[in-house]
């Protein structure tokens, strides 16, 4: 990223050390146990792989299906650090090509790739090698074959104009420092006609930057967080329709995991 400030760069690199550090957690957890690929009988992942990183009704792997979970490598369930889970929000269907905006361990990646299909396929960006690494694996394990994992930044999508159908991203358009840079590249590679299905942190109207700071760290995903009325500007002001941010559970007072839709016009 250019252009951004000293203060700024150093929350970058706070969130690069934070998603670094939890994918070599996951990936050294799941080298010292190798008892199956999937998550199926992992038993909460102490006897047949890592630990999860996250486990609570606001964030982490328990926000997935049973089904969901249990049909992929346990280190991607492991990964998990989101909010919620974009790949039922965007509502995706075969065929269609899908985006993930910080993709980390590639869970919702690998369970994109499911959901549309041989004749569909998932990118996923991440700007950390390690979790880049960690995903790779778990989609060699997955047998994911219409699945690419890039190296890039939200701000800078490392794809060409209209190229996808679908952008998601789950809990990290929050950690971003140039959060209309993010949504306008949502745009730029969104094909006429696309739509995105994002969670994130979203902070009540009323809830200025400094108490949105009070109530969490950045890194943590929710001193960063828009307001709702911010999310819907910024998502109008880059060319978005149809533009809602619905408010899910609590994240922290005044503050909720939400799932954000928006259309870009034909």
């Amino acid at each position: 990223m250019t252009g951004i400030s000293g203060a700024e760069s150093d929350l970058v690199e706070q969130v690069r050390q934070r998603y670094a550090g939890a994918a070599t957690q996951v990936a050294q957890g799941a080298e010292r146990v190798g008892c199956g690929e999937t998550a199926t009988g992992s038993s909460g992942g102490s006897c047949c792989g890592p630990e999860p990183l996250e486990i609570t009704e606001t964030f982490g792997s328990a926000l997935y299906a049973a089904a969901e979970r249990d049909e992929l490598p346990v280190a991607a369930v492991a990964a998990s650090l989101g909010c919620g889970n974009p790949t039922a929000v965007a509502e995706l269907r075969e065929g269609e090509r899908v985006l993930d905006l910080g993709s980390g361990g590639g869970i919702d990646v690998l369970l994109s790739a499911r959901r549309v299909g041989p004749t569909g396929f998932a990118y996923g960006v991440d700007m950390t090698d390690e979790m880049l690494e960690l995903a790779r694996t778990n989609a060699a394990q997955a047998g994911a074959a219409n699945v690419e994992f890039v190296k890039g930044t939200i701000e800078d999508v490392p794809l060409p104009d209209a190229a996808v159908d679908v952008v998601i991203s789950n809990c990290v358009i929050n950690l971003s420092v140039d959060k209309p840079k993010v949504l306008a590249e949502m745009f730029r590679v969104l094909a006429p006609g696309g739509r995105i299905g994002i969670s994130d942190v979203v902070a009540e109207d009323q809830l200025a930057p400094a108490e949105r700071a009070e109530r969490g760290s950045y890194v943590g995903c929710i001193a960063g967080a828009l307001s709702r009325t911010e999310y819907l500007e910024g998502l109008a002001a880059v060319g978005f329709v149809e533009t809602s941010v619905e408010f899910t559970h609590q994240a922290a007072d005044g503050m909720h995991a939400a799932i954000i839709r928006a259309v870009k016009p034909n």
